[in-house]
């Protein structure tokens, strides 16, 4: 050890027992902010959480506002009262006081969405920030729901096979899809924001008799004349279009009176009958055909009428055998701005949301090549209507199917499902008392709503 170090530890035993105050002194100065720092942190880490907390309760308070008025069950007079007692609800920080609650609803236009924005603001009581004059900690939080950015137009694909008749199916359809009707004409804050279709289907569809000098109609397997004794295979009550097209015989020499019409057509071509071509030439032209069991509901086109939209709909019946392909391609036919339904013109500032509905009770059973209009005889006519449906969902439009199977006979359909845009856009029922809650979900989910801060 060297001569310096007794004198060091000397010295080091005299700071230790130092007396004169300097160290207390010090410490008496950096204890006060260190406290304060601290307990600044766990105020503010309180005020942090009541914050998160409110702004998880505005966002569900501002998407059920959102949903209410979307579906009709409040008016625009009601949003405050409404948005006030959800948020009541669902916000529980027992620490947070002083809370008050605004609301503001905003008509939404073509290009832009109805929105309900909440806000809300609150404090906490501090425990530490008090010693150095904060006895409060203010806080605040903002949500906005928009909806109906988009405008829709969409197309009711609606299953008038004869099973319909059977439990009331028909009767229970008819009221769920007004109800949807009404539900999709409340997001129209302007003539044209939503435009509907609707396709009544069973074998055929039914584009109406004032269309017999249409230039997109073809006529060569026309024969006003229906029945088992004109063609040589089984098939029951056949046009000459199914008999010739199943490849059988058809023996009777076609009337071609255009005035007994009664407005049905078949399945074009192959593969047009899968396609969106435009008419013009034989091939993609639509065959005018006799069905006896013509749906009684014609076609209906895009409008905004929502009074000849009801019509068209009380009209349907149940009638004939099942061929959801015909249906689902006019369906997508009516969106577009061509031949044959000629859909309004689209502004190409504007946004849009194509959709096809399409609801059915049952399993393919008939189209012009294949089937025999009986159960389990419709393998290839769900052939065709997988490719129509890839080839659809590929242009962006999104598609809708609900299976209603009250008989517990068919089972979940085999192209139903893929049909739809993904799993939950595939409604599979069990009883005619369903209709109207799918319908509702799916009228939810169109209006698209979406949270945004």
């Amino acid at each position: 050890m060297s001569r310096q170090s007794p004198k060091l530890l000397g010295l080091l035993r005299r700071f230790a027992g130092a007396t004169d105050g300097n160290v207390a002194i010090i410490f008496g100065i950096v204890v006060v902010p260190l406290i304060t720092f601290i307990g600044a942190a766990v105020d503010y880490s309180r005020a942090n959480m009541a914050r998160t907390s409110m702004q998880a309760a505005l966002d569900s308070a501002a998407l059920m506002v959102s949903k209410d008025l979307s579906a009709g069950t409040i008016t625009t007079a009601q949003v405050s009262a409404k948005a006030q007692a959800y948020f009541t609800a669902l916000y529980t920080n027992k620490e947070a006081s002083g809370i008050t609650i605004t609301s503001n609803y905003t008509v939404g236009s073509g290009t832009t969405g109805s929105t309900v924005q909440i806000n809300a603001s609150g404090s906490i009581a501090t425990d530490f920030m008090k010693v150095v004059g904060f006895p409060n900690m203010g806080f605040s939080a903002s949500s906005t729901a928009t909806w109906g950015t988009q405008l829709l137009r969409v197309a009711l694909v609606l299953d008038n096979t004869g099973s319909m008749a059977d439990d009331n199916k028909i009767g229970a359809l008819q009221s769920a899809a007004k109800n949807l009707v009404t539900q999709l004409s409340g997001l129209a804050k302007n003539s044209g924001d939503v435009y509907i279709s609707v396709v009544p289907f069973e074998v055929d569809v039914n584009v109406g008799t004032s269309n017999s000098g249409a230039s997109w109609l073809r006529w060569d397997m026309y024969d006003s004349t229906v029945g088992n004794a004109y063609c040589s295979g089984a098939l029951s009550e056949p046009t000459m279009a199914q008999c010739k097209g199943h490849g059988y015989t058809w023996s009777h020499t076609p009337s071609t009176n255009k005035s007994k019409w009664n407005g049905c057509v078949t399945d074009r071509d192959q593969s047009n009958d899968v396609s969106s071509t435009a008419p013009s030439s034989q091939s993609t032209e639509f065959p005018a055909d006799q069905d006896a069991s013509c749906p009684a509901a014609t076609v209906l086109p895009l409008t905004y009428n929502w009074t000849n939209i009801n019509n068209t709909i009380n009209q349907m019946s149940p009638l004939g055998g099942t061929n959801q392909t015909i249906g689902l391609q006019w369906g997508w036919l009516s969106l577009l701005q061509q031949s044959p339904l000629n859909a309004p013109a689209e502004d190409s500032t504007k946004q849009y949301q194509h959709i096809i509905i399409l609801f059915t009770d049952g399993l393919n059973t008939l189209n012009r090549w294949s089937g025999t209009g009986q159960n389990g005889t419709g393998a290839q006519v769900d052939a065709r209507m997988k490719m129509l449906c890839s080839n659809i969902k590929a242009t962006g439009v999104t598609i809708f199917t609900v299976q209603i199977d009250t008989s517990g006979t068919d089972g979940v359909s085999p192209v139903l499902p893929a049909c739809a845009t993904d799993a939950s856009h595939f409604f599979m029922l069990t009883s005619a008392s369903q209709i109207a809650s799918a319908f509702q979900q799916i009228g939810v989910e169109i209006t698209k709503l979406r949270v945004a801060r």
